[in-house]
């Protein structure tokens, strides 16, 4: 499965970090909304890229850390919404690169031989 002629998995990080440093321009959100709605689009996309790569365990540790990174710098530490939105969308592109050449799509591209 390719999502836009590309691997899902590396797709789905890239949006799940644009999604992320867009919630960082604030819209008078504090930062601690901000955090904890960056928190949940890092599970909701990381869930999707485990239902779609194999093995799961890669993307799903993704997920976790990008959430548990949003949701850190937005309740143990004192800094803005702009910090956290742009703090989990570079953990999201690096950990994004990692996950790509650990995990496969869940259904194959090219037929099989024979």
């Amino acid at each position: 499965m390719k999502i836009f002629g590309r691997e899902p998995a590396l797709i789905i990080a890239a949006i799940s970090a644009a999604l992320s440093l867009l919630v960082s321009f604030g819209f008078g959100l504090s930062a601690e909304q901000a955090g904890a709605i960056v928190a949940v689009i890092s599970a909701v996309f990381a869930a999707a890229t485990a239902a779609i790569t194999r093995p799961i365990a890669p993307s799903a540790f993704t997920g976790l850390v990008a959430a548990a990174v949003a949701l850190l710098a937005a309740y143990g530490m004192n800094v803005s919404a702009e910090t956290v939105g742009a703090l989990n969308a570079v953990v999201l592109a690096i950990l994004g690169l990692m996950t790509r050449g650990q995990v496969t799509p869940a259904k194959p591209t090219t037929p099989t031989a024979g």
